[in-house]
């Protein structure tokens, strides 16, 4: 096992793109940390380099106590795990996951023992003799992972290894390879798209965009105290709300003012954001996560000033909970960071800044007990103990004097 470190590493290819920008990043010693973000932000080239398939253009890249920026892929000591798996056709299980140990001349006993031990950590004993054409895509995926195992590398590198299975089975296998991980104890890099596999599976997360790092912390700290916009919108699912408000002085605290609606400001959102009475008078983004919207009458001791008024327009139903499609008569931020996640899920209203600028559509995690249907007005109790704030001008999270920005690497 070893630490892997980036320091000030790029990539630059010949037409001047700079596809990793001065990353910084140390990943410790058995630890598993996720690079995610969205697509053509570079966490699989800096997984690449890594793995010695990019040139690094700036930088110096450690594995362990050596620098490997010139060092061979083969001489690396780590092992990749790839979306397409990988295998050989022709090849049985067994051979298929002996195949690097053979190509090292280890010995036949040796190889024998390593195969053996991987198979039965994976659960492949009894299929050691088929071919991976006579294997379901989780059976193939454990394959490639056995691949891995047997080489007892410093370092695992997995580049969105999940992407081609189906969703029960995704599941079933994020659960797998974070108990594998973490029972084998080797430090892990894994690169995904998906940041519900990021959330459920890293010691600690990377968000990636524009081939910059935003902010590294352990998932439910990305999740709780996001740096700035662009990670608040990416971590979580359903993505988070945001639109417009103005804060103002009411009744002694600071109420969010957004379209003809009022949310009002307890002590308890104050006390852990003081930094939002600098704002007083001004424009903010305002983002509620999907869970922290609820449908009023299963909350009836919200006071009127922590609710809003909506209209159902789209009513789904998932058996343990509803997500509420409701329109208010608010503005949606359309800030770059907010337009470019938009991009990034197929929005082009959105992220062309087409959409609504006056009819807001929120979604709310509404428990399976609510009756509310589409078409109809309803009121949403807002937990403002979980709202989020950040300053539109620069995309940060607006925390305190001190920590506005916290997180960012």
């Amino acid at each position: 096992m070893a630490e892997v470190a980036f320091e000030g590493v790029s990539k630059i290819y010949a037409d001047g793109t700079r596809a990793v920008n001065e990353m910084t990043l140390g990943i410790e010693d058995g630890e598993f940390m996720v690079l995610v973000g969205p697509s053509g932000c570079g966490k699989t080239t800096a997984l690449r380099m890594v793995a010695g398939l990019e040139d690094i253009s700036e930088g110096t890249l450690r594995i362990g106590e050596r620098v490997v920026n010139h060092v061979a892929p083969r001489d690396r000591d780590i092992a990749m795990v790839f979306q397409s798996y990988a295998l050989y056709p022709h090849l049985s299980v067994y051979d298929n996951i002996a195949f690097g140990l053979k190509m090292q001349k280890l010995p036949k006993d040796e190889i024998e023992r390593r195969v053996q031990e991987a198979a039965d950590v994976l659960g492949l004993e009894s299929f050691l003799d088929r071919k991976p054409r006579a294997l379901s895509g989780g059976q193939r995926q454990r394959v490639a992972m056995g691949r891995a195992i047997v080489r007892e590398p410093q370092a695992f590198l997995m580049d969105e290894p999940l992407s081609n299975l189906d969703a029960k089975l995704r599941v079933q296998m994020r659960a797998e390879i974070a108990r594998l991980q973490n029972d084998l104890g080797v430090t892990t890099v894994y690169v995904t798209h998906d940041q519900t596999e990021a959330m459920t599976m890293g010691d600690r997360v990377a968000v990636m965009r524009k081939g910059e790092i935003q902010q590294v912390d352990a998932p439910q700290e990305l999740y709780d105290r996001p740096v700035n916009l662009f990670v608040a919108g990416f971590i979580g699912s359903p993505a988070m709300n945001m639109i417009e408000a103005t804060l103002e002085r009411a009744n002694g605290g600071l109420a969010a003012v957004a379209g003809s609606q009022r949310i009002g400001l307890g002590e308890d959102t104050l006390a852990v954001r003081p930094g939002l009475r600098a704002f007083e008078g001004k424009t903010v983004v305002l983002g509620i996560r999907p869970e922290d919207l609820e449908d009023a009458a299963l909350e009836t001791d919200t006071p009127a000033d922590r609710r809003l008024r909506g209209k159902i327009v789209l009513r789904e139903a998932l058996g343990a909970e509803i997500m509420a499609h409701f329109t208010m008569d608010a503005r949606l931020a359309m800030t770059e960071d907010v337009k470019e996640l938009a991009r990034d899920v197929g929005d082009e209203r959105v992220a062309e800044g087409e959409a609504a600028q006056d009819d807001a559509t929120l979604v709310g995690r509404f428990g399976a007990r609510s009756r509310v249907r589409e078409g109809e007005e309803t009121e949403v109790a807002v937990d403002t103990r979980a709202l989020h704030f950040f300053d539109p001008e620069t995309g940060l999270g607006i925390y305190d004097e001190q920590t506005q920005g916290k997180g960012a690497a």
